[in-house]
């Protein structure tokens, strides 16, 4: 993996919505048969995703963009969500972590834009206190995860509905 130079990361805003709700389109249409249209996906997602940047500080995201003789082109995104823990009476942070939906298109694979995306998040949970990170990996993205230090563990439990 190459660090690319024209590739940069930044925090995404309201205004990004559109943006971020194209990329989850072809990152999770890519994986599973889509059951709706690209522009229905991208209307309602959307909305979701404009109203969390915009009023939830418990969601955040991060844009990759790669720059060309054109202007700056999306090729990535990670979203990540704080989870308040109840208040404990004893030392032990009150914060976990959830990331999702980190995805770079297929033209900026490889060349460090995911790393740089989730190195973006686990910052924010430096910052914000965080005492676990919980993900969910794709086949593909487990090598990724595994190089920034995330593990299997048996301490958490799961019921899938």
């Amino acid at each position: 993996m190459n660090s690319d130079p024209r590739t940069r990361v930044r925090r995404a805003t309201p205004a990004d919505a559109i943006i971020l709700a194209s990329l989850r389109y072809e990152f999770r249409s890519a994986i599973g048969e889509a059951i709706e249209s690209p522009e229905e996906f991208v209307a309602r997602c959307e909305g979701w995703m404009r109203d969390r940047l915009s009023n939830d500080d418990l969601w955040l995201a991060w844009i990759a963009e790669t720059q060309d003789e054109d202007g700056s082109l999306a090729i990535g995104a990670v979203w990540l969500q704080l989870i308040e823990k109840v208040p404990n009476p004893v030392i032990e942070r009150e914060t976990h972590a959830y990331i999702t939906n980190l995805f770079v298109m297929e033209s900026g694979r490889d060349r460090g834009a995911g790393s740089a995306l989730l190195e973006e998040a686990i910052a924010e949970c430096r910052r914000s206190d965080v005492d676990t990170i919980v993900l969910w990996p794709t086949p593909r993205s487990r090598s990724l995860y595994e190089r920034h230090g995330f593990a299997t563990t048996d301490d958490v439990m799961a019921r899938v509905l």
